[in-house]
């Protein structure tokens, strides 16, 4: 029997060895390594002095900790708000509602970048719209301005992902027993307090999850901005994954530095994450 189990765990144990294990080694390794292209030598700790010495990538942990502040609050608290009405049974059109909020998670990426380029344009329908309003008096420089830039990025992200959150919320109120809200209108509950101290409660496993997997995704942020701004102007938009990415494919590479980077984002992520789990944790 022990030979039977084992015959059956170590396909899995191989696949993990290799494509897990083998490459966190590997790139661990890398990160002492300096050097370019592949005349790398071991450098030790090099690589985490240059981190502190080296601007473009102070720029980039700075952006990254930008959109990781303002937009994953905007995103989560968007999508439990859009969770919420549409846990409405009277509201009408739900399902139509549901997918159109949704539908952004799983459109080409290639066609939203375009489409977000056309709109946010000088002449786009964006600057159009807001002349027409009277809200500005002429157009926003959406793409060339460092400011608007995240502004445009923090915007896309928002559009695109907060559908997929709000699915989870949707999930979890259609969960939650109705009787619990019956016998709050028995007993005169205000529908605010029912919603902060009934519903915010029992939503705390789906908001720590949302928030975990939104500081995770956010700090691997790469494919919307490649999309939209490709980092610019100059380095406004720049994130610590299109960064890694500059160092290994683009100009000469630095396959070592670029590894000492990406276990920045590892180490951001397990820190965030514990003081997620920690400030969420039950209180007796």
């Amino acid at each position: 029997m022990k030979s039977n189990g084992w015959a059956f765990i170590m396909p899995a144990m191989v696949m993990i060895g290799l494509f897990m294990i083998y490459p966190i080694l590997s790139s661990l390794w890398m990160s002492l390594q300096t050097g370019r292209g592949m005349n790398l030598s071991f450098g030790g700790f090099d690589n985490l002095l240059r981190l502190t010495e080296d601007p473009v990538f102070l720029q980039a942990l700075l952006n990254t900790g930008t959109f990781l502040v303002v937009q994953v609050p905007i995103m989560i608290v968007l999508a439990l708000l859009m969770a919420t009405l549409l846990n409405n049974p009277d509201l009408k059109f739900r399902g139509l509602l549901r997918t159109a909020i949704f539908l952004p998670c799983v459109t080409s990426l290639v066609a939203y970048a375009i489409l977000f380029k056309s709109m946010f344009a000088l002449d786009g329908v964006v600057n159009q719209t807001l002349i027409g309003l009277y809200l500005i008096d002429q157009p926003i420089p959406w793409l060339s301005d460092p400011f608007w830039a995240k502004v445009l990025v923090i915007i896309g992200i928002t559009w695109r992902w907060t559908g997929y959150n709000m699915i989870f919320y949707l999930a979890a109120l259609q969960n939650i027993d109705r009787s619990i809200y019956e016998a709050a209108r028995v007993d005169g509950v205000p529908p605010r307090a029912v919603f902060f101290r009934l519903t915010i409660p029992m939503l705390k496993p789906v908001i720590l999850f949302t928030c975990v997997m939104s500081t995770i995704g956010t700090l691997q942020l790469f494919d919307e901005v490649v999309n939209l701004t490709e980092g610019g102007p100059g380095d406004a938009t720049l994130t610590l994954s299109m960064y890694i990415y500059n160092l290994t494919f683009k100009f000469m590479p630095s396959f070592g530095y670029a590894a000492t980077v990406s276990y920045v984002i590892v180490v951001l992520v397990a820190i965030l994450s514990f003081i997620q789990f920690y400030v969420a944790r039950d209180r007796k």
